[in-house]
């Protein structure tokens, strides 16, 4: 029985220890293989009679003594939580390379024929009845628990910390910077969202997003012959208080340490695609988190997990996405015409539909900041089709999809097509809907929970 203690001492230290953080996989799969190992050594122990007899007061004197200083130590599942915070061994390494967990097998008990109880074996018979017990209370309930919810305990068990990269990219704008300079400042660091930082409240009061570039084009813009004075002298600040004065809203932000459940549930809820991860203590900014950098690392994590069934299931048969009153545009549309749409029904992208009814392009909220990169805001009466033709990335076409595919492709094909939406289309191309990353999320995470952030 000293190895039982001893896998139940070390069991305990490493799930309970604060440097080691393990995921909801670990607590479904690599426990429940690792007590299946402990309930077969309980049971072959007891059916093989290698119960220990009784000690004697001499065998008992020659076990070794720890005294109180060697027990304080070892590992204390008590200890109290270190200041520094340290990475969940689950996070990715900056490699790309998917996490495995090694699949743990119960041992094969012997089929020889266990002879009949004696009188030294009426301790095994005990342990028997426990193991029965304990196999029947454990892991005949834990069979029967649902899967559907396993990727809401999977974010719940994860904190927005255990997601924030070794190494990553953060700008950070001051209100007094003007408004032209900061656009330019986004797109020269290849970003589509800062923090703005107030010097005299010395805080964080906001974000700076392509969303205010394309709202102050279509505020201010009238025609390619008058000049945007908004765009061209206003300062952060001053823009700040023009815009938001009857909308204020104090910034969306997040701890480190809330989980990635609160994260997505806070994204989803606000309508909003970047959250900043801020410190409490320090005040800081660490990272920003997005609806794509959550999805991915959920991803990772998939194949390691029990399936849900409704993962099998087809778009069509889940109802996920929106299928009625499409905003889309044409190929020859205005580009002062999409920002209209943009703002008014509040999408991040307009599918580009040819006469025939066919999806051709897509005409995205990223797309615009070509129009800060290439100087050419001050015309917005160019088609679509024209401001397309300076796409600053390779463009790889219209990501689509089908009705009569599985969640899981469709979760595979946004994940490692990197975008924020899947265009649903029927045999012929036509648009029949959009399927986007809060709308799976919704699905995965919060759904399960019972909770519609969308319509909330």
């Amino acid at each position: 029985m000293d190895s039982v203690f001893f896998f139940f001492l070390l069991f305990f230290t490493v799930t309970h220890s604060k440097c080691f953080r393990l995921p909801v996989i670990l607590n479904s799969t690599f426990i429940h293989s690792a007590l299946q190992y402990l309930f077969w050594t309980l049971y072959l122990s007891a059916a093989s009679g290698l119960s220990t007899p009784p000690h004697t007061p001499t065998q008992a004197s020659s076990q070794p003594v720890f005294t109180q200083e060697a027990q304080q130590s070892g590992p204390s599942p008590e200890r109290p939580a270190q200041s520094s915070r340290s990475r969940s061994l689950s996070t990715p390494p900056d490699t790309g390379q998917r996490l495995s967990l090694p699949s743990a097998k119960p041992p094969i008990p012997s089929s020889s024929p266990v002879p009949p109880y004696s009188t030294s074996q009426q301790n095994a018979t005990g342990l028997k009845v426990f193991s029965h017990w304990f196999y029947y209370n454990f892991f005949c309930f834990t069979a029967a628990e649902p899967e559907s919810d396993i990727y809401m305990r999977f974010m719940k068990s994860h904190k927005c910390y255990d997601i924030v990269p070794t190494s990553s990219k953060l700008v950070v704008f001051d209100t007094a910077l003007q408004v032209k300079k900061a656009f330019f400042a986004l797109v020269a660091n290849g970003v589509r969202a800062a923090p703005l930082w107030d010097t005299e409240k010395q805080s964080f009061v906001g974000m700076l997003t392509i969303t205010d570039f394309i709202i102050i084009l279509h505020r201010y813009y009238k025609s390619p012959m008058v000049q945007i004075y908004e765009l061209e002298e206003h300062k952060l600040e001053t823009w700040r208080e023009v815009y938001l004065q009857a909308t204020f809203k104090p910034l969306v932000n997040i701890s480190p340490d809330a989980s990635l459940f609160d994260a997505v549930y806070t994204l989803i809820k606000n309508k909003i695609h970047r959250l900043p991860v801020i410190d409490p203590v320090t005040g800081n900014a660490l990272y920003i988190l997005t609806h794509k950098r959550i999805l991915k690392f959920l991803q990772l994590f998939m194949c390691e997990m029990p399936k849900p069934a409704f993962m099998k299931q087809t778009l069509g048969e889940l109802g996920i996405g929106t299928y009625h009153d499409i905003a889309f545009i044409h190929p020859d549309t205005p580009i002062i015409k999409a920002l209209n749409i943009f703002v008014e029904r509040r999408v991040s992208a307009l599918p580009v539909v040819d006469d025939s009814g066919k999806v051709v392009d897509i005409y995205s909220k990223f797309d615009v900041i070509n129009l800060a990169a290439e100087k050419t805001y001050n015309n917005l009466d160019i088609s679509v089709t024209q401001a397309l033709k300076h796409r600053s990335q390779y463009f790889e076409g219209v990501m689509k999809c089908h009705k009569m595919e599985t969640m899981e492709t469709i979760v595979d094909r946004i994940v490692k097509a990197e975008v924020h939406r899947l265009v649903v289309v029927d045999e012929r191309s036509s648009i029949e809907g959009i399927v986007s990353l809060s709308d799976i999320l919704q699905a995965l995470v919060l759904s399960p929970a019972g909770i519609d952030a969308q319509h909330c």
